[in-house]
């Protein structure tokens, strides 16, 4: 399989719909783990640390072995990486022979080739199994300074086991056991060649690469291919029946989420087949080992797509649940929680693939924890505009769809992200505004009407005669309570100001619509039949002085 398209597919599909904040969710993933891992180096975690608690560099007592022999799995993989290179000199190292015959020390060297023999036949030993720790496996039932390296079955319910200690006077390394050492020879029987090997051409068992046989690498390439085509038509075979069931069963889950499942599951189930697979041709211990370590990659990011898609059918079916009238919430605080919980797990993930493979996710996280305040330093707006967006989020002042004013300006939301918040004014131009600024800004969600307010005043002229009045008002009260769209309430027609230029009547109601271009409709009705009554009841308008004055004709000039 094509693992990084696999992979980059996985991720786009994890992260929703926005490219943008896809990238810089998992950038912000990627810093931080980069800055743990660089905080894994030598004295440079201590180093931030002591620089922080303003205390001194301790000097280390010991220097560190520079054969890598301070943990068990350590010293096990020093020593096949030594067999493996024919060093086996060097592999004596790893071998504690004091208790070995004056005569028989020089044998240290094949009794080193011969257990490496035995770690490679053995299909049940892993290096990763072994103690990854100083001290060793505490857990056990044995003695402080004693883990097991493995057992081996002789036939007829005889078993040897052989052990990894701590050598306190050599600086506390690990190496085989002394009584190990001496019991190598009694399983040479266990690394002959097989009958099927025997039946073999020569060359296919003679030729090895990281001390496995071609034969062997052939079975595994071709197990591996065979895994991708079968797996590929089971996949389809699974999915055609389980759609059936579906659509009978659960009508609302679309069928596009159910083939989302197929890749993980695929992968899955070949890397299980093919770890099943492992177990009958027994590669050695070393290429066993960076086998494990792939597929363990494999399954974990198998396991967080998986994961991944579920998180995409649990948030399908929140959204078709919600009311109607509060879908836009669907198109901003789900995607951007689905977007976070992807990212969590896809870090998640990082961390497990990294302990598997050996690194102390403790200094890991203690990493992320200083890197994490380094980079809140360096990037105070981000982390400002990220919780600002929180903000927005949590209370809902606005949601995406909806009309509002912010400051001086009117528009409509498009997108709320992790950084910003998009609005399309009335130029049809788009105002991007950062969530630190946006969540602290006065807004009015013009959206969230439940009706909207018809008022005016009318100004009547003074010559206006208080029957005239009377009847003017009664007629607009008439008016407003009998339209099916206003509510008129108690007292729709007020007679508010009697000045020098005027009597000013108020009308106030409300039009009951949360449409703008409704309301306008009826606006226009409600104008055009005052002006009805108006003209009806000989009613005018007050007009200003100067245009009055205006329009008083001239007095005819004196002939000359």
């Amino acid at each position: 399989m094509k693992l990084d398209s696999y992979l980059l597919r996985s991720y786009r599909r994890g992260t929703g719909s926005s490219p943008g904040c896809e990238r810089q969710g998992a950038a912000w993933c990627f810093a931080v783990l980069a800055f743990a891992l660089l905080s894994m180096q030598p004295g440079w975690a201590q180093g931030v640390t002591t620089l922080l608690s303003g205390q001194k560099t301790p000097v280390p007592s010991t220097p560190a072995d520079a054969l890598k022999r301070t943990t068990p799995r350590s010293a096990i993989y020093g020593l096949l990486e030594a067999c493996h290179e024919n060093n086996f000199r060097l592999a004596t190292q790893y071998l504690d022979t004091r208790k070995l015959p004056a005569n028989e020390r020089t044998e240290g060297a094949e009794r080193a080739k011969d257990l490496c023999r035995l770690l490679d036949h053995d299909p049940q030993f892993e290096v990763d199994q072994l103690s990854n720790s100083p001290q060793g496996n505490l857990e056990d039932a044995l003695a402080t300074g004693l883990d097991t390296l493995a057992t081996f079955e002789l036939g007829n319910g005889q078993s040897i086991t052989l052990y990894m200690q701590q050598a306190a006077d050599q600086g506390n390394i690990w190496l085989v056991s002394a009584d190990s050492v001496l019991r190598i020879p009694r399983l040479n029987t266990l690394t002959g060649e097989s009958e099927f090997e025997k039946r073999l051409p020569e060359w296919l068992v003679k030729i090895t690469f990281i001390a496995t046989p071609l034969w062997k690498w052939i079975v595994l390439l071709v197990a591996a291919v065979l895994l991708s085509l079968v797996s590929r038509l089971l996949s389809r075979v699974v999915i055609a029946l389980v759609k059936s069931i579906v659509k009978r069963y659960t009508k609302p889950l679309e069928s596009y989420r159910l083939e989302a499942f197929i890749e993980p599951l695929r992968l899955l189930l070949s890397v299980a087949v093919f770890r099943a697979a492992m177990e009958v041709v027994a590669p050695s211990a070393l290429l066993r080992n960076y086998l494990l370590n792939v597929m363990a990659l494999l399954v974990v990011l198998g396991m967080a797509s998986l994961a991944m898609r579920i998180v995409d059918v649990v948030s399908d079916r929140v959204t078709s649940r919600l009311d109607p009238r509060q879908r836009t919430l669907s198109y901003s605080v789900i995607p951007l929680f689905v977007r976070f919980v992807k990212i969590c797990l896809f870090c998640i993930a990082v961390l497990m693939v990294l302990e598997k493979w050996g690194y102390p996710t403790s200094t890991i996280i203690a990493g992320v924890g200083v890197g994490g305040l380094a980079l809140a330093l360096a990037a105070q707006k981000t982390i400002e505009n990220l919780f600002g967006s929180i903000s927005v989020i949590m209370d809902r002042p606005v949601l995406v769809g909806d009309v509002c004013k912010f400051g001086t300006q009117q528009g409509t939301v498009e997108d709320i992200g992790l950084r910003s918040t998009r609005l399309r004014t009335l130029d049809r131009t788009v105002v991007t505004i950062p969530n630190s600024v946006f969540s602290t800004m006065t807004l009015e969600n013009l959206s969230r009407k439940d009706r909207m307010w018809f008022h005016n005043t009318l100004q009547l002229r003074r010559d206006t005669r208080p029957e005239q009045i009377r009847q003017m008002m009664n007629a607009l009260k008439a008016m407003l309570e009998e339209h099916p769209k206003v509510d008129a309430g108690g007292v729709p027609v007020r007679f508010i100001n009697i000045s020098q230029q005027s009597f000013d009547l108020e009308l106030f109601g409300y039009v009951l619509t949360t449409d703008g271009d409704e309301y306008l409709r009826v606006q226009t009705e409600l104008l055009l039949k005052i002006l009805d009554t108006a003209s009806e009841l000989g009613v005018g308008f007050a007009v200003p002085i100067q245009e009055a004055l205006a329009e008083r004709p001239k007095e005819a000039q004196p002939a000359g």
